[in-house]
């Protein structure tokens, strides 16, 4: 049985014993104009398919769709939500993706949310662990996921166990 991540902190050796797992999904997060055209600022990408509903509506997706990139990003807090707490863990870093499809253009006004199923789990140091998780954004309502990906994080140690 997959302990509720979303009250326990869990042991290392529990998480170990979930390798292959489903893990957690996150609640719904609402993808609306705004926030696209926040993210448009922030990185300078504006390209009419994301902020002009005029002229996207005129485009095989029927209006404006998100960055795939702003999808991306949302995973850390879909991650925050699902996945497990670990236990003597003082901090954790994004450490990269080994590998990333985006699949499905997420429409403006549409829901996401993220699944993560624990890949791998490995030491490398005595302080140190680092997770590969399966993440996979699903768009409600919709039969294909916006993406999917291998998901690095670093988490660092209290106590210098593992």
């Amino acid at each position: 049985m997959i302990p509720d991540v979303q009250e326990n902190v869990l042991p290392v050796e529990a998480l170990e014993s979930l390798i292959g797992q489903e893990v957690g999904v996150s609640s719904w997060h609402l993808i609306d104009q705004p926030m696209i055209d926040g993210f448009a600022d922030v990185t300078k990408d504006h390209q009419f398919i994301h902020v002009d509903p005029t002229a996207a509506a005129k485009t095989p997706f029927g209006g404006t769709i998100a960055h795939g990139f702003l999808t991306l990003s949302l995973l850390s807090a879909m991650g925050l939500e699902a996945q497990p707490k670990i236990a003597g863990a003082v901090m954790g870093i994004n450490y990269g993706f080994d590998r990333v499809r985006f699949l499905s253009p997420v429409k403006a006004g549409a829901r996401i949310r993220g699944r993560f199923t624990l890949k791998n789990l490995k030491s490398l140091k005595p302080a140190e662990l680092d997770f590969t998780w399966a993440a996979t954004v699903e768009i409600e309502g919709e039969n294909r996921p916006a993406l999917s990906a291998d998901w690095l994080n670093r988490f660092y140690l209290k106590d210098g166990s593992t």
